[in-house]
């Protein structure tokens, strides 16, 4: 519930803190004095549209604010909303602050807790915490958006239709896994003879790993083969000269071989180092023999590896890959024709998926338009009972469920819900908010909360002028109406009714004071005597009587009692 509401520099609000209790709490005052200017605060607080036109002309930084602080203990769908955004809520026992500055070029900031939100996360927030129900109100029932959950409420079907929402949820899944594979299939086919041309040419090709780096290496030697065979023939001239080195390197281990023994052994590692450079020497005269053939110029040979590796580049650069990447390439097409042929088996378990998910999600949905079809007809009876002590004994009150095309089935089910109202005999029934009148709307709406009060809600009403244009018993019937509201819902309610503010549990008068550009808008909280004095006001108009406060104090007593 809101507990307190501060207001800085808006319009005629200088400064003003207020608090606030559970229970119906009125708001009096003469009319002009400022009480939409307090609404219009509040509802800047919860997100809702705010203009340059609402600072105060001297306000001393050019900026009106509004910090609005809740009681949200058993709220959780607004920790919930919290959470997804990545917002801090309050710890235990504290309160949830929404705050709004516009300064005045119309720039407008919002907060949570301190932490800067955008105006539609603060809407969002807001419509979970207050509604203000009248005749300028765009939200809470006049929303027609609201009326299908409105009605699952009173239902007793919420559980139902979050089932209904999550099968729907489900069904989508497998639709999309469907449509996914079928296009990707759809693609596949019109490319299929484009992959089976180029699995053959790839096959024919058959490129190998490595296979480029070991061409080029071969190119570039055959290309400089007589170089490389002069270099060759020279080392290997050097190596077998006139006195090779293997020669003398035999020609010393023989030596070393005849002293073996004299030396005490200490030649044996002598003899081991000159065999291993024996063996290297060996090993190298061989790869040199072998380098000198592969270096051998050779026309054809050369021709033969140049047409190779000029191939497998011409086919890389046509698939727009490397050289390298031409095998895998050639497994991927392979696996994507294996695909080709195995997808219509895929397909149709897919499909069988999705039309499955599809009745279970139409078979629930049927489920929650019946519940809603029998909560329609005892809506409307219950509505019906309390509009003639309003003063809408000749209005009605239609709840519409209505079927929906199956493309605009969605996560609420396949019904359109909506509360429709004839207020005079003969008259089509039209929408709740076009059709009702300024005070008729407020007074359909309170019998609606009255109704729904037990279907869950937001946690704070408030009430603009809900007892317009009657008086009397009608406004006594309103009060009594409020009240019952605020037995278990924070309820505020601006009203010029006696009747209307006699039940309030708190009590608050608006003023206005001052003159020209110095005209400010107070609110204060007022004591018991206080409360007496302003509900005669109200009875008497400008000079209040005695007559009046022991007609205030009769409406006191009889509502306290």
């Amino acid at each position: 519930m809101l507990v307190s509401l501060a207001i800085s520099d808006v319009v005629l609000i200088d400064r003003l803190s207020l608090n606030f209790d559970s229970g119906l709490c009125a708001l009096t005052g003469e009319t002009g004095a400022g009480k939409s200017i307090l609404l219009d605060s509040l509802g800047l607080a919860l997100g809702m549209r705010g203009s340059a036109g609402l600072v105060r002309q001297a306000a001393k930084d050019g900026r009106a604010s509004v910090t609005a602080a809740f009681e949200i203990d058993d709220y959780a769908d607004i920790s919930k909303i919290l959470e997804e955004a990545d917002l801090t809520g309050p710890a235990d026992g504290e309160a949830l602050v929404l705050r709004r500055t516009v300064d005045s070029e119309g720039r407008s900031r919002a907060y949570i807790n301190d932490q800067p939100v955008s105006i539609g996360m603060l809407r969002r927030v807001g419509d979970r915490l207050v509604e203000i129900q009248g005749q300028f109100a765009t939200q809470g029932l006049l929303d027609s958006t609201t009326h299908r959950v409105t009605l699952d409420g009173f239902a007793g079907a919420a559980e139902l239709s979050r089932d209904v929402s999550n099968s729907h949820q489900a069904w989508r899944e497998a639709l999309d896994l469907f449509e996914e594979a079928n296009s990707a299939q759809a693609k596949a086919r019109a490319d299929e003879e484009f992959l089976r041309y180029a699995v053959e040419e790839l096959a024919a090709l058959d490129p190998q790993p490595g296979e480029e780096e070991q061409l080029a290496e071969t190119r570039t030697m055959l290309m400089n083969g007589e170089k490389l065979v002069e270099a060759l023939n020279a080392a290997e001239a050097a190596l077998t000269g006139e006195d090779p080195v293997e020669a003398r390197i035999g020609a010393a281990i023989r030596v070393l071989d005849r002293q073996s023994g004299a030396s005490a052994g200490r030649f044996e590692i002598l003899v081991e180092a000159l065999g291993r450079a024996a063996a290297q020497l060996d090993e190298a005269q061989s790869a040199l023999h072998t380098a000198m053939a592969d270096a051998e110029p050779d026309p054809a040979r050369l021709e033969e590896c140049e047409e190779r590796l000029f191939s497998l580049r011409a086919a890389a650069r046509k698939h727009g890959v490397t050289v390298e990447e031409l095998p895998a390439l050639r497994r991927q097409m392979e696996e994507q024709l294996a695909s080709i042929d195995d997808a219509s088996g895929q397909l149709d378990a897919l499909r069988k998926r999705c039309d499955a998910a599809r009745q279970a999600f139409h078979a629930l949905a049927e489920k929650l338009s019946d519940a809603r079809r029998k909560a329609a007809g005892k809506l409307d009876k219950a509505v019906h009972k309390e509009l003639p002590p309003l003063r809408l004994e000749k209005a009605q009150f239609i709840t519409v469920v209505e079927p929906l095309e199956e493309a605009d089935w969605g996560p609420h089910g396949i019904d359109k819900v909506r509360f429709d109202v004839i207020t005079n005999p003969g008259a089509a029934p039209g929408p709740l908010a076009k059709i009702a009148s300024g005070g008729e709307l407020a007074r359909f709406l309170l019998a609606l909360k009255v109704v729904l009060q037990d279907a869950g809600g937001v946690p704070t009403l408030v009430f603009d002028e809900v007892d317009s244009g009657v008086g009397g018993a009608t406004a006594a019937a309103v009060g009594k109406r409020l009240a019952q509201l605020a037995a278990n819902t924070q309820v505020l309610v601006v009203t010029h009714s006696p009747q209307v503010a006699a039940h309030a549990v708190a009590h608050m008068r608006v003023e206005k004071s001052g003159e020209g550009e110095t005209v400010t808008t107070s609110v204060a909280p007022l004591s018991d005597e206080e409360r007496r004095e302003e509900i005669a006001r109200m009875l008497a108009g400008a000079t209040v009587t005695e007559e009046a406060r022991a007609a205030a104090d009769s409406l006191i007593r009889g509502h306290d009692a």
